[in-house]
């Protein structure tokens, strides 16, 4: 069949194999080019939802930049008929293939990573996979968690916390700048979004990981996560996100204790930059303060994709020289080009005079376009979409 995108609002629901095989082919190859010599560099890793975004790009610098095995875990929908597959499971389909080429081994388990049942797979899959990880990547992004210990599953929302919130945003199908007004959260709201996003089922892998004995002493444990800018401070790190963004955060310091105690290494949260990926375009306002912040860090020379992230975290602050940089808060800060001075007064500067008119010459937005469809494998000249492909098919 000849698969063409397909989008609903901020999702594609469908994706293209090989499109996807060659996203990944990219990634390996700027992996390949920053290569790590550290002596600590990690030899078994597990990336817990590996399949897209900063996930996907940490399996492949920890395998192609540091010549790591590594074992992905995610929860990804399979192709059925002439139903394509999410691009999730093409990316990792990919990512195993190119491993396997370059004689490294990859292993993947496709689950709901919050369960019991999966964090028991991985422990009897990591002890036939060599045993200890010196690298453990925490990286979900997922609207709605079942807490296995009783059964209860609950939602996180995207809301402001104490006031309505009014501010532009993009309505990225229409191309249309307008204005959003989004009520504030319950504090039911605000207790479900930190019980899905915050850091409990961080802390859980850690403490089955540990009770199996399996991160090695020099191990180091990283979560994901993300401030933002003055403009999206209400919805995003003020609001129920940046809620259970904070717990997430607060998390690490009893990770890192109970992972001293065992003499089994320590854990850190990364703040990355912000990115297109599938669960940031899902964000009111985001969208658009992102094809800005393209735009101004291009012209700056500071732009990076999620490979060129991950490659700079594992080289310059897990694996570099000397101590991992970290702030007052104890967080590796690998938004820092973003949040530059200079970089955020000039969005502060644009964002009043952004309207639909004058949208693409004052934004990357066509480039934010170009990356959306990249999520899911379409956009690529390098591809031809006229061609028959059987999404069933092994890449």
């Amino acid at each position: 069949m000849i698969i063409k995108p397909r989008i609903k609002g901020f999702v594609c629901i469908t994706s293209h194999p090989t499109g996807c095989l060659e996203n990944i082919r990219e990634q390996v190859a700027y992996a390949k080019s920053q290569e790590i010599f550290h002596e600590h560099k990690p030899k078994r890793v597990l990336v817990i939802g590996s399949s897209t975004g900063y996930g996907l790009s940490s399996r492949i610098s920890a395998a192609f930049s540091c010549g790591a095995d590594t074992l992905g875990v995610y929860f990804e929908r399979p192709p059925a008929g002439e139903r394509t597959a999410s691009a999730g499971f093409y990316n990792s389909q990919a990512f195993c293939k190119l491993a396997k080429e370059a004689g490294l081994q990859a292993e993947d388990i496709n689950g709901d990573a919050f369960s019991n049942e999966i964090k028991d797979e991985v422990v009897v899959k990591a002890k036939e996979f060599g045993g200890q990880f010196d690298l453990v990547i925490y990286s979900l992004a997922s609207p709605r968690r079942t807490d296995p210990k009783d059964g209860v599953s609950y939602r996180a929302c995207l809301k402001p916390i104490g006031a309505i919130y009014k501010n532009k945003t993009l309505d990225t199908d229409k191309q249309e700048v307008k204005e959003v007004t989004i009520d504030p959260a319950s504090e039911d709201e605000i207790a479900q979004t930190e019980k899905v996003m915050g850091g409990e089922d961080w802390e859980s892998w850690t403490d089955v990981l540990l009770d199996a004995g399996l991160l090695s002493p020099n191990c180091l444990n990283i979560a994901y996560s993300y401030i933002g800018p003055q403009v999206t401070q209400p919805i995003y790190r003020n609001g129920t996100i940046g809620q259970a963004k904070l717990h997430l955060e607060n998390s690490a310091a009893r990770i890192s204790e109970k992972m001293r105690n065992a003499g089994s290494g320590k854990a850190y949260v990364s703040v990355n930059k912000a990115l297109v990926t599938q669960a940031s375009s899902a964000i009111p306002v985001v969208p658009l303060y992102v094809s800005i912040l393209y735009k101004i860090m291009k012209e700056m020379g500071t732009h990076e994709g999620c490979i060129e992230q991950t490659c700079r975290l594992f080289k310059d602050r897990l694996y570099g020289e000397g101590d991992t940089l970290v702030d007052e808060e104890n967080r590796i800060r690998l938004d820092d080009w973003e949040m530059d001075p200079i970089v955020q007064e000039k969005i502060i500067e644009i964002w009043p005079s952004i309207t639909t008119e004058n949208l693409k010459e004052l934004t990357s937005f066509e480039l934010y376009q170009e990356e959306f469809l990249k999520l899911f494998g379409f956009g690529r000249n390098d591809v031809d979409y006229e061609l028959e492909v059987d999404p069933s098919a092994s890449l």
